[in-house]
């Protein structure tokens, strides 16, 4: 079972963080740095991010057509202390 915070996935926010982030290099900053394109670079993040956020919806929707459980559903079952 994945634990939350686990940084072997790209999460939603993860993909929406580099899309927006694509998206201010992209279209809002205008400095130019030598070598680099900081547009491209913002292309390139856009995306990254948008192929991410398509993979976690697909993990996502596949783990609800599972029927996986979500925490709130497991029954835990204890056994009593005899004493």
């Amino acid at each position: 079972m994945r634990q939350m915070g686990s940084p072997n996935r790209m999460g939603i926010g993860t993909s929406l963080f580099l899309i927006a982030v694509g998206a201010i290099l992209k279209f809002a900053v205008t400095a130019s740095v030598s070598g680099v394109s900081l547009a491209t670079v913002g292309v390139i993040l856009m995306v990254v991010g948008i192929l991410g956020l398509i993979i976690s919806l697909l993990f996502l929707l596949q783990a609800r057509d599972r029927g996986v459980a979500a925490p709130r559903d497991r029954v835990v079952e204890r056994r009593t202390d005899v004493y």
